[in-house]
């Protein structure tokens, strides 16, 4: 064993061991999340063949690469998350071998920066693996790939290495525009690689040695720009209020230099420090310390050539790398904010960030190898911390993406064709989008789905209302939805309004039970849409609709949203004895409500059922505990007014004790 630790055979271990420690310890709990469940609905409905079309108008190049791999893997989130592991492993070795290869006589820094590519801590959004597999971690390790041939074809004088260079080049850069910045590196790797005394040499042998990949860099860099101005281009449509000047770019650049170059390297410090007794945040840290000991244990018995410094070349290379890696992100207007979905971004400033931190790593601790290898072994286990730390974020959206799944499913047993479900947002969801949501409600509402228009879709009117989609609520009006190769047409007539609390159950809202006013505290995107709120669009007769498990889980345990939305699908039914049925059965498990709003059915339920005075007592209770809940007591004593003779009586003192009477 000790043999085999000092021998450099051991770093392919090293990297499988550093790669599950990132990014595996969470890996069954995560799934799909932001785009994954567009491509992974598009892939399992219209077969991976669509991606080809779907890609045409804005990435072309793109379609192929979903297409093979969604021939490869199943839409199975288990599956797509091992396999960006792999990929996540295969990045590490390309680059340890790329770095190899341009400076052979630097094999320590080359393992310390790629392990640095390998957990690099800017890019939180791996788990988004059906989306950033392909469109971002498969080009960049064609593009690692290139670099490393082209180092060998230089060498060897081989032309068809430097062929298979270009080949991978093109792979790498023609299918996204993320890598964009990428190809002056290769430039300034073979400069470094060339070591010539002559300055000016040097720079005429690198630059000839550059000018085939120059060239298709110019090709691509025309094919964009004709692109973006053809007839055949499909914006994304996202708006931005940034303004490109100097002064806008110089801080946009300075930005992305010290958060890709400098914090991001630290930024678990701060996240998890913020909430230290929080369990995630002491997971993390033991994390960060056993791994901390494993790697410093590893690099003192790691026998590798000793080599003088790469710090200037490195902190040169990578420096660009930042400022070149953030031009196709800044072109295009958008934020480079961490711990967000536009942190994908920063898979562009992986390799310049990871090689300006080595560079100033070896800079500053060049005279001890002892400490150069606690820090290196520090950094990594920051890295490996952060990534969990990240981890556990997609787990408990995934979690909470399942939850609401099973809530729709018990509280909607089947929908009419054509319904267009609105909500103002889904809180606690930073990492979805409507469009997440668009995919799975399809997925159970229409699971024979073979072509043709999208029977649902589901909009947030907060980020909807104004734009192209949604312009307006007014009756009568149509809503068309593009999604990739195929559409939504649906009608404000059509539209069924759901409300997902902070904390409570998903609610289906109807302005016939005076719901506008019963949540009037709510957002007011919601409050003009409930108006246009149809349950008729739910088909109540239906069985409930059964979720396959994968991409779904199994039914879960049934604890008080089950009751609560099984109640609300029975009171649209005018089921009073269900109600209280459900009632009995969740009060003998313990369950009760998290939100007072969910005891309304309950309470309407007793009414109907002659029990009068446990309707008063739960209606006072609930008022007592949250007085915001008393419009919405009044409306339910209302309508039993209006539907209950013998309880009219009861039903005025209630209005009268709650202040409903104008």
């Amino acid at each position: 064993m000790r043999r085999f630790l000092q021998s450099e055979k051991s770093i392919p271990a090293l990297f499988a061991v550093v790669t599950v420690l990132a990014y595996g310890l969470l890996l069954p709990y995560t799934g799909f999340h932001w785009d994954d469940w567009g491509f992974a609905w598009i892939a399992k409905f219209l077969g991976p063949a669509d991606f080809i079309p779907a890609f045409r108008g804005f990435r072309p190049f793109l379609g192929p690469i979903f297409f093979l791999t969604a021939n490869l893997i199943p839409t199975n989130p288990l599956y797509w998350q091992i396999f960006a592991l792999v990929i996540r492993f295969l990045i590490g070795l390309s680059t340890w071998w790329m770095l190899k290869s341009f400076f052979p006589n630097h094999p320590r820094f080359a393992l310390t920066a790629a392990l640095f590519v390998l957990i690099f801590p800017g890019y939180s959004q791996h788990w988004v693996a059906f989306t950033h597999i392909n469109q971002e971690l498969i080009p960049f390790i064609f593009y690692l790939l290139s670099f490393g041939l082209s180092a060998h074809a230089i060498r060897k004088h081989n032309i068809p290495l430097a062929i298979l260079a270009l080949a991978l080049q093109f792979a790498g850069l023609f299918p996204t525009e993320y890598f964009f910045g990428f190809e002056p590196l290769r430039f300034l790797f073979i400069w470094f690689m060339l070591d010539e005394t002559n300055f000016w040499l040097c720079l005429r042998r690198a630059l000839l040695f550059w000018l085939p990949y120059l060239l298709l860099w110019i090709v691509d860099a025309a094919w964009l720009f004709s692109l973006y101005h053809s007839n055949v281009y499909v914006s994304y449509g996202i708006q931005t209020s940034q303004t490109l000047n100097l002064l806008s770019i110089l801080t946009a650049l300075a930005d992305a230099l010290f958060k890709a170059g400098l914090y991001v390297w630290g930024q678990i410090l701060f996240l998890a420090g913020s909430t230290f007794s929080a369990p995630t945040s002491l997971l993390t840290f033991g994390l960060i310390a056993a791994t901390f000991a494993l790697l410093a244990f590893y690099g003192s018995h790691l026998n590798l050539l000793t080599e003088s410094t790469l710090a200037l070349p490195a902190l040169l290379i990578g420096l660009i790398g930042i400022l070149l890696g953030r031009i196709p992100s800044l072109a295009a207007g958008l934020p480079l904010t961490l711990q967000s979905t536009f942190d994908r971004f920063m898979i562009s400033m992986t390799l310049g960030g990871s090689l300006f931190f080595a560079g100033l790593v070896e800079l500053i601790f060049q005279k001890s190898q002892r400490l150069k290898i606690i820090i290196i072994s520090l950094v990594v286990a920051l890295g490996i911390g952060q990534q969990f730390f990240n981890a556990n974020l997609f787990r408990r959206d995934w979690a909470r993406q399942q939850e609401i799944y099973w809530q729709i499913a018990w509280r909607i047993p089947a929908l009419k064709p054509n319904t267009l479900i609105l909500t103002d947002k889904i809180p606690d969801m930073p990492l979805e989008t409507d469009l997440s949501f668009t995919a799975p409600v399809n997925w159970i509402y229409a699971p024979n789905y073979s072509g043709g228009d999208v029977p649902y879709a589901l909009l947030y009117t907060e980020a909807r209302l104004g734009g192209g989609t949604l312009p307006e609520l007014q009756p009568h009006m149509n809503v068309t939805l593009p999604l990739r190769t195929v559409n939504f047409h649906g009608s404000t007539d059509s539209a069924l309004v759901i409300l997902v609390p902070e904390n409570g159950c998903l609610r289906v809202l109807d302005p016939a039970l005076g719901d506008a006013e019963t949540y009037e505290k709510e957002s007011n995107f919601l409050l003009q849409a409930i108006p246009y709120s149809n349950p008729s669009q739910i088909i109540t007769n239906a069985s409930q609709p059964n979720l396959p498990n994968p991409p779904f889980i199994n039914e879960p345990s049934h604890t008080w949203c089950y009751f609560y939305e099984k109640a609300e699908l029975a009171r649209q039914t005018g089921d009073w004895e269900e109600i209280v049925k459900l009632a009995k059965q969740a009060g003998s498990l313990g369950e009760k409500p998290e939100d007072v709003f969910e005891w309304l059915p309950f309470i309407e339920a007793d009414a109907h059922t002659d029990n009068l005075d446990e309707a008063v007592k739960l209606s006072q209770d609930s008022v007592k505990s949250a007085a915001r809940v008393r419009k919405g007591v009044c409306n339910v004593w209302k309508r039993i007014q209006a539907q209950v003779p013998e309880g009219s009586e009861r039903a005025s003192e209630m209005l009268q004790e709650f202040g409903c009477l104008p």
